[in-house]
């Protein structure tokens, strides 16, 4: 194994070891250590905190039965603000995607929690809390497949589906070079060969196929394998609230409020309750 192999080996391991959960049951990804204490920033000088964010992908956003706004984002602003005691002034606002940072930059919100991407050109422009939540990629294999562990040295010459042309293609060739990539056009295609055994396994973003594999189509064939692998070089660093550079300690005291949700289980209840198949 050349050295490169032996490191990417090492740093997959660690990766896969980062959420902590008992092995029985469902996996919660944890980011942040229990043993940290963060300080709770003064933020008495806002008069309102008003989270805007969009309504067009569930679940993490969408509108309800009764047209209100739901979701993984609009419950977890919700954990942040009880968690701040500062329910009273807390709004959440849906307005289109590319209207959010016109928004905010316009004083009509306080914060964006829309999956807005963390980039070196973002942060020139906006303050960001820490990762609240991170998308890994997966392996998604037939139930009855021997693959196993570390995926990297029994992927050998296996057929691997991938979307072409995606960073998840990128990660693949550069991490698992011994296998044989398969690459798709459309996800359908690629699912359906791996339900009829056409190639070995798939890999892609672990909460797209978590839905995949609880959808209807599934025809319960299939089961996640191995991972969950987190690179920053191909997948970004996750998704995390922004603010007005101008309100760096409202993103520092979100980053409290985060932590104290993670440690106390209320961000558990919120990701079981949205990703009833986990993608950790």
């Amino acid at each position: 194994m050349s050295i490169k192999l032996a490191i990417v080996a090492v740093l997959l391991s660690v990766a896969a070891a980062l959420p902590v959960a008992a092995q029985e049951g469902p996996t919660i990804p944890q980011y942040w250590d229990e043993r940290e204490r963060l300080s709770a920033p003064d933020i008495s000088q806002f008069e309102r905190i008003r989270f805007l964010t969009t309504n067009d992908f569930p679940p993490f956003n969408f509108l309800d039965g009764m047209g209100r706004p739901a979701g993984f984002h609009v419950d977890l602003a919700r954990a942040i603000c009880a968690e701040l005691d500062i329910a009273d002034i807390c709004q959440i606002q849906v307005i289109p995607w590319e209207e959010l940072e016109t928004a905010l930059e316009a004083r009509q919100g306080e914060a964006i929690i829309a999956g807005l991407a963390v980039t070196a050109e973002t942060r020139e422009r906006l303050s960001f809390t820490r990762p609240y939540l991170r998308f890994p990629a997966r392996f998604v294999v037939q139930r009855g497949s021997t693959l196993t562990e570390p995926l990297h040295q029994t992927l050998n010459d296996r057929r691997v589906g991938v979307q072409e042309g995606s960073a998840h293609e990128a990660m693949l060739r550069d991490y698992f070079r011994d296998a044989r990539p398969v690459t798709y056009a459309r996800q359908s295609w690629m699912m359906r060969d791996l339900r009829e055994g056409k190639i070995d396994a798939v890999f892609g973003d672990g909460v797209r196929l978590s839905f995949w594999l609880g959808g209807p189509e599934t025809e319960n064939c299939c089961r996640f394998a191995g991972g969950p692998y987190l690179s920053t070089e191909f997948l970004g660093v996750g998704l995390a609230i922004a603010t007005n550079r101008q309100n760096e300690e409202l993103a520092r005291a979100f980053d409290y409020a985060l932590r104290e949700i993670s440690v106390n289980g209320r961000f558990a209840e919120l990701y079981l309750r949205h990703f009833p198949i986990g993608f950790y």
